[in-house]
């Protein structure tokens, strides 16, 4: 259908607005609810009981700015009597509906976080649409479902260089009878005792022992001391040999550290010659017990 003037799809006119007010004998200033107009106080209808006001700075009233520094607040040269009606028309205006030109709206134009995932169609959004190092870790949510996806990584990963090393894993070692081992690195495992260097006992120093080891003690100079440690779990095991069958002339001390020996609060004291023998912990209150008699 064809129409003389413009489309009426195109443009609507808005609702006059009408505020009333009271006056109180004194008081000269009114705030409108809605800022005016381009027009002004040409643009107002302002009227004290039902007579029209004239705008200006001499006549009856100015139009100004409001403490939110909008043009809202109406100023009477006079206050407007007690009880006086007082009531303001700010008219409509047509208003055109206006569509934007092809590539006319930036990214400037779109108000942060207005763009949602339920205005993007499924399936509009391809790789090839996102440049390289644009989504960052902040951007992607906490937790997310890979299951049913292949995931390949790339054969450098910045940062990481030609791939991920033992390093980069968050348990790159794991301990093994109290030692750290890392990942890629060999060690010795012993499926039984690990037997240590030979002490010479020298009268002054002595030795402390760890669970799992065992000791040659040569006591040809002077008699020596073994500690046993102080803090043993069940099933810890302390292994002694006499080096060189002297334990008959400078005996041996076996240091209890805290915790029974054969059910005794007292260190053990080893005199005979090739004595060799193993100790276990048990508990608090046996401590540790002979394992061969």
């Amino acid at each position: 259908m064809a129409y003389i003037g413009k489309d009426p799809r195109q443009t609507f006119t808005g609702i006059a607005d009408y505020q009333a007010f009271t006056g109180d004998g004194s008081t000269t200033v009114f705030d409108l609810t809605k800022a005016t107009l381009a027009g002004g106080q040409n643009d107002l209808q302002v009227f004290v009981n039902n007579v029209r006001q004239e705008p200006g700075a001499s006549k009856s009233y100015t139009l100004g700015l409001d403490g939110s520094n909008e043009v809202k607040r109406i100023t009477f040269n006079v206050a407007p009597e007690a009880s006086a009606e007082i009531y303001v028309i700010a008219p409509g205006r047509e208003t055109a509906l206006l569509q934007p030109g092809s590539n006319s709206v930036t990214t400037a134009m779109l108000q942060d976080n207005s763009v949602t995932a339920d205005k993007i169609a499924d399936g509009t959004v391809i790789a090839a649409d996102i440049a390289d190092g644009t989504i960052t870790g902040a951007k992607i949510n906490s937790t997310f479902d890979i299951s049913a996806k292949t995931v390949t990584l790339p054969a450098s990963v910045s940062g990481l260089g030609t791939g991920l090393t033992n390093a980069q894993l968050q348990n790159s070692s794991f301990t093994l009878n109290g030692t750290s081992i890392n990942l890629g690195d060999t060690a010795e495992i012993s499926a039984g005792t690990s037997w240590q260097a030979v002490v010479t006992a020298d009268g002054s120093t002595t030795t402390s022992a760890v669970a799992g080891n065992g000791y040659f003690i040569n006591t040809t100079s002077a008699a020596h001391t073994v500690t046993l440690p102080a803090s043993p779990t069940l099933g810890d095991e302390v292994s002694i040999i006499d080096y060189a069958g002297t334990f008959d002339t400078n005996a041996l001390t076996v240091g209890r550290n805290g915790n029974p020996i054969q059910g005794s609060a007292a260190d053990l004291t080893v005199s005979t010659e090739r004595a060799g023998f193993t100790l276990v912990y048990t508990d608090g209150t046996q401590g540790w017990l002979l394992k061969d008699k």
